[in-house]
């Protein structure tokens, strides 16, 4: 199938021309430049949520439970799986397919897993595309889950418009997790799995930790003696965690993105295995949404993304150049020895190899 073909089949929102692309982009094949030209100006639709967080957290079963309720709503939804590479075949390690079951013959879904393939950051180096051939189709939900390295998640909030990060009890010591860069990223914080002992713990160390960063170290937690703020007007008592579940985060609308009208980032607790606390996650998802485009940060933020792409492409397009349009790999071998034995340094080397692109800027 021709580049023009694919580009028509997905206007025309068929499914087997869509898994191609998504195919040709994947891996690279000659002409996918030229396919994510033609898509460009399709895209930018999209919602682009990411989903980030330890190994064993859920996180499959948490998006089958958002996936459930946005189809309900009748939004269509994508979602990208990055798993570990396979170190016999390449491909993905895991199917989320199996672990969605529920959702993949759903007409409005589609699920695509990807490997890795040592991109750093939780994510495959070439996921980004993946989204914008999505957002070219015409899916109105964009859902990326992360391959589950921990700390080094990061690339993931310069792929999505919202963050989830998502914890659980048993991830290990509270205070770790707390100091993973990870939690630097974040616009939504998840604690699943939380009918287990320690999530009361875990959310409150994490609201505590939030409110640090505010200068307001306390302003989540209920006080222990004296009122509690917990109480309702009949005076009955309502759980800390009860009200995480169905709380809308605080914003103010406005222009400017000023101090008082930053994001607060809720924290919030769900059990996904029986459904609890999904709807509210997908209501603080959306008030997250309309946050961004109320303040003006949606257009920031993707203005950030273009530039970043364009900056990895043209990084990608000088390794191509040097290392296989240009002798840059018969350079090094050649030189190697050389480096080993003290003669020349790696920096000497490099310079050689990359000196015939620096005489062509200078011509």
């Amino acid at each position: 199938m021709h580049d023009r073909d694919l580009v028509d089949g997905i206007r025309q929102r068929h499914i087997p021309a869509l898994a191609r692309a998504i195919s040709l982009v994947e891996n690279g094949r000659d002409g996918y430049e030229a396919l994510l030209s033609a898509l460009h100006p399709m895209v930018g639709k999209a919602h682009r949520i990411g989903i980030t967080g330890p190994p064993g957290g859920g996180k499959s079963t948490l998006i089958e439970g958002l996936v459930q309720g946005y189809r309900a709503q009748d939004v269509k939804v994508a979602v990208v799986a990055v798993d570990p590479t396979s170190p016999f075949t390449g491909g993905a390690l895991l199917g989320d397919r199996i672990r969605m079951e529920s959702v993949t013959l759903d007409p409005g879904v589609y699920i695509r897993s990807m490997a890795s393939r040592g991109g750093r950051g939780g994510l495959a180096t070439t996921t980004r595309e993946v989204c914008d051939v999505l957002d070219a189709f015409g899916f109105n939900r964009i859902i990326i889950e992360t391959v589950g390295v921990g700390q080094s998640e990061l690339a993931i909030a310069a792929s999505a418009d919202t963050t989830v990060l998502v914890l659980v009890p048993e991830s290990g010591d509270g205070v770790q997790v707390l100091k993973a860069g990870v939690m630097e990223i974040a616009d939504l914080y998840v604690v699943n799995k939380a009918d287990r002992p320690g999530a009361e713990q875990l959310c409150q160390e994490v609201e505590i930790m939030l409110g640090f960063r505010k200068g307001n170290a306390y302003r989540h937690i209920a006080p222990h003696h004296g009122r509690n703020d917990s109480t309702t007007e009949r005076g009955k008592e309502r759980s800390p965690q009860a009200d995480r579940r169905t709380a809308v985060p605080p914003y103010r609308r406005g222009g400017a993105e000023a101090e008082g009208e930053q994001w607060s980032p809720p924290v919030l607790t769900t059990s996904a295995t029986t459904g609890e606390g999904v709807h509210a996650l997908l209501a603080a998802i959306h008030a997250h949404f309309d946050h961004l485009e109320t303040s003006g940060r949606l257009e920031t933020l993707r203005r950030e993304r273009l530039a970043r792409h364009t900056r990895e492409v043209v990084d990608r397009t000088l390794s191509n150049l040097v290392w296989q349009e240009r002798e840059g790999e018969a350079i090094l071998a050649a030189g190697l020895d050389d480096v080993v034995s003290g003669l020349v340094s790696p920096y000497k080397l490099a310079h050689d190899i990359v000196a015939d692109l620096q005489e062509d800027s200078s011509v």
